[in-house]
Formats: C-alpha cells, structure tokens, sequence
C-alpha cells in the first residue's frame, strides 16, 4: 500500500521522545522535554510536537525551525536583542544561528517544523 499522503500531527501518533538541555547549557530549574516527531524526511525535514516543563536554558540553533505554540507560556530572548513572551496561538521562525535563551514560565507545547 502506498504511503498516506496525509499525515495528522498529533501526540498519539508516536511514542515520546524525552530529554532535557545539555547540563552545560541549564540555567536554572529542571526542565524535562517531550518531543514527538511525526514525520522525519530525508534532507533533514522533521515536523511534530515539542513539550517542556518549567526552567531556563541556553539555545543555540543551527537549523531553521518554524513554531506554534499550542499551551503554554515561555520567554525567548536573544543574545543582543529584546525577550519576546510566547503564548497560545503565536507563531515565529528561529534561523540558523539564532543564541538566547529560552524560559519556559509554565510548561509549553509547541508545533514545529525543522530544516537543517
């Protein structure tokens, strides 16, 4: 049979991933993430949802990553530039070479959509 051409992103569609930041990288508390990822294509193409709990890390981002957050409450601030308070509904692209931080005030979930 062929492969759907039609894929739901969704929690229930694959087992989660967990983790956590590179302890080098924690700034403080102890945040835990789930990450399911529905789809992975060759050229470095993923697509799924991310979760983490409450804390403050350091993100350096080597991809290109388009999110949307589905619940939830985090600050990202960029090294240099301002902190933008994320919530339910908002969308926004991370290029490559993007550095901050990331806060997560209450546990948030977010879509995503990564190209390496």
């Amino acid at each position: 049979m062929a492969e759907p051409k039609f894929l739901a992103v969704g929690v229930d569609s694959v087992d989660a991933e967990h983790g956590a930041p590179a302890p080098d990288r924690l700034i403080s508390g102890d945040p835990k993430f789930r990450s399911w990822n529905v789809e992975e294509r060759d050229g470095g193409l993923y697509a799924g949802i991310w979760e983490a709990t409450p804390g403050k890390w350091r993100i350096v981002y080597d991809e290109w990553e388009f999110c949307h957050i589905l619940s939830g409450v985090s600050v990202i601030a960029e090294d240099g530039g301002e902190a933008r308070t994320v919530r339910a509904g908002d969308s926004f692209v991370l290029r490559p070479g993007f550095k901050g931080i990331w806060e997560v005030l209450e546990t948030t979930r977010k879509e995503y959509v990564i190209k390496l």
